[in-house]
């Protein structure tokens, strides 16, 4: 039987999607923006702003032909994105689901001390130095592609959001799986990562974002561009061209009209073009696994 809905509801759902839709161009216009503007010629860029509709005397594809002007590193830097995001994200939600599934479990007697370790770790760290010596001394990480993957394995942040998701499952189900038999690895592989599936959602997008926009690591780590990221690619590429600019200006030289601005743009376009794609995927779980997370104590 189907209810008729009521004037007040009809007007609630109206105002509701209005404001969810006007939220979103809210969101969508800067990127709009930034698309637009890297189609634009660097003198209308400079003159007249950024503009919703590019004219075409002023559309133009320099800044992508200067930042694809080495389509080998670009590819390159890709794979090695690609691969670290993948293979880092994969390890990680591993890693950080089974601590917070261990220390959500009520019959693990010394989840509070293990816990205090954690937290801790937020509070207080080594800085910088110790960080570098520790990882190119010790752990040697110069130039190996591990050491884009090792440092973002773990953060407390995402262990404390499985914390949370995992003390929600009731744990009637891991006590009646030991009934009949089963280990803790086959209970955390088939009992509580099925129900898990909004948590893993949430961390996949998280983990996944900081792996692809990582540039860091990879500047103190990666002293060669065959190991160099996405991110650190792209980086130099904009530095290069403002050098080259600095230099023309301080020498007279005439190196043509740099789009450094268009530059800047066509390299946000090309770094998080991709990325974007990911969210639709992990959308309907995104909401449920983050609230979930947030509020269970």
């Amino acid at each position: 039987m189907r209810i008729k809905k009521g004037k007040d509801q009809i007007i609630f759902n109206i105002l509701s999607y209005a404001l969810v839709g006007a939220f979103a161009f809210i969101c969508i216009v800067p990127f709009y923006l930034i698309v637009m503007g890297s189609l634009t010629s660097e003198h209308t860029i400079v003159t007249e702003g950024y503009n919703f509709f590019v004219k075409l005397k002023d559309f133009s594809i320099e800044a992508y032909k200067i930042a694809l002007k080495n389509p080998d590193s670009i590819i390159k830097a890709y794979g090695v994105t690609i691969f670290v995001t993948v293979v880092g994200t994969a390890i990680s939600i591993f890693i950080t689901t089974m601590t917070g599934y261990v220390l959500a479990r009520k019959d693990f007697p010394w989840k509070n001390k293990i816990s205090f370790f954690f937290f801790f770790t937020t509070l207080f760290n080594g800085g910088l130095v110790p960080y570098y010596i520790l990882c190119t001394k010790y752990l040697n990480f110069t130039n190996h592609i591990y050491a884009l993957i090792i440092p973002g394995l773990f953060t407390v942040w995402n262990m404390i959001i499985a914390k949370s998701f995992m003390a929600g499952i009731p744990f009637e189900l891991t006590e009646a799986a030991k009934i009949d038999g089963a280990g803790d690895f086959y209970i955390y592989a088939h009992i509580i990562m099925p129900v898990a599936k909004p948590l893993i959602a949430t961390l996949t997008l998280f983990v996944a974002l900081a792996y692809w926009n990582d540039w860091y690591n990879c500047m103190l780590f990666m002293g060669t561009g065959n190991t160099w990221n996405l991110q650190y690619t792209l980086q130099n590429i904009l530095n290069s061209s403002e050098a080259l600019k600095r230099i023309a200006a301080m020498t007279g030289m005439q190196v043509g009209q740099m789009p450094s601005e268009g530059l800047k743009l066509a390299m946000t376009v090309i770094a998080t073009g991709p990325i974007v794609l990911l969210y639709p995927f992990l959308q309907k779980y995104f909401v449920k696994g983050l609230t979930i997370g947030a509020v269970k104590g």
